[in-house]
């Protein structure tokens, strides 16, 4: 396989992973957030939380860059189960729970107001962002020694028992025991991103294609490590889901027993995955040929993304190439130059300060 790792690498640093400045920015909007709803609830006389733990992407340092900064954060606000209660007492539900927040979250100073979804509260920013709120209780149980344990439940059609600080903590763990590496964020969650992004590389995909989760799940199940070969760990773990999906659709939650990310034994989703994959690479396949060149296993790349970035680097390198060799030969030329004048001043002076050929 041609050897692109240098720039598959590049891909990623430069046009894959999220600039600080992005980081910066959402992290900005999601505490703005926290202090709007710790501040809403206090005026209207309602629970304050106990804490709030970012999650998904945001949390697994797996988002990646959007175009139209179309950037979802996870940001979950947690409450005791004992405080969630109505105006006479009564336990509150899910639905009057998520309401609640909603309530105290929107201020009257969003364009779009913050609205109640299926498992969360929805918050919309007019730079694209949107952050989600999932709502959760912690319930507390005492075993007949009067020992406490707690669990958590999120606020979705139901109380349903979940937290999603589990995924976060199986995917840390798994990228760690998984990569080859230590620097730059470890080679799985790297791989995570690109294929995130090779999703996300056509605008009409998005509502087709698995979602960043179902990738997540994907990737760290198929992962092929290479600790020399960036390009080549990602087309081997590409491959590897491809195989993986023409044998089953069915991708199960990592933490959550018995339940699954995608929809029934033929989900949609996973087989339009399976099919760009495929694409991918049948698009790769020239870098096996033994007479490829370096212009022909970037363009492939290039078709891979949906992208210039790939050949540009080579024609920067070209560029940079062609300066370097006009810059050595104005030096060498002046250089020669310079020899020949020094010659013929030495054969200027003689007795009479006549000139000598």
């Amino acid at each position: 396989m041609y050897d692109c790792a240098d720039d598959v690498l590049a891909y990623h640093d430069e046009k894959v992973t999220l600039p600080q400045s992005e980081r910066t920015a959402m992290r900005e909007r999601r505490d703005a957030n926290r202090e709007r709803l710790k501040k809403g609830l206090r005026d209207q006389d309602k629970p304050a939380p106990r804490e709030f733990k970012s999650q998904g992407s945001y949390a697994m340092k797996t988002m990646v860059q959007h175009p139209q900064k179309d950037y979802d954060i996870d940001d979950g606000v947690y409450f005791d189960k004992e405080v969630l209660v109505g105006a006479r007492g009564a336990e509150m539900t899910a639905l009057q729970a998520r309401q609640m927040v909603r309530d105290a979250i929107d201020d009257g100073s969003f364009k779009t107001p913050p609205e109640v979804r299926k498992n969360c509260v929805r918050v919309y920013y007019a730079a694209g962002y949107h952050v989600d709120v999932p709502v959760y209780r912690r319930v507390t149980t005492k075993d007949v020694f009067g020992n406490e344990t707690h669990h958590y439940e999120l606020a979705s059609s139901e109380w349903k028992r979940s937290d999603a600080r589990d995924v976060t903590a199986w995917f840390d763990e798994e990228n760690a025991a998984q990569s080859p590496d230590t620097g730059n964020g470890r080679q799985l969650r790297r791989l995570v991103r690109e294929i995130k992004k090779y999703a996300r590389s056509r605008g009409s995909w998005g509502s087709q294609i698995l979602s960043g989760f179902g990738i997540t799940k994907l990737v760290t199940e198929c992962f092929r490590r290479n600790a020399d070969r960036e390009d080549k760990a990602l087309y081997d773990t590409m491959k590897a889901m491809r195989d993986r999906l023409k044998l089953n659709l069915v991708v199960e939650h990592p933490v959550t027993p018995g339940e699954t990310i995608t929809k029934g034994t033929d989900d949609p989703k996973a087989r339009f995955l399976r099919d760009k994959l495929t694409e991918a690479i049948d698009n790769l396949a020239p870098l096996f040929e033994p007479d490829c060149t370096r212009e022909k296993a970037l363009k492939c790349w290039d078709k891979v993304f949906n992208t210039t970035f790939f050949s540009d680097r080579l024609e920067k390198a070209s560029e940079l190439e062609t300066k370097s060799a006009t810059g050595a030969s104005t030096i060498l030329t002046s250089g020669l130059l310079s020899s020949a004048a020094a010659v013929a001043q030495t054969a200027v002076r003689k007795e009479g300060g006549g000139r000598y050929a």
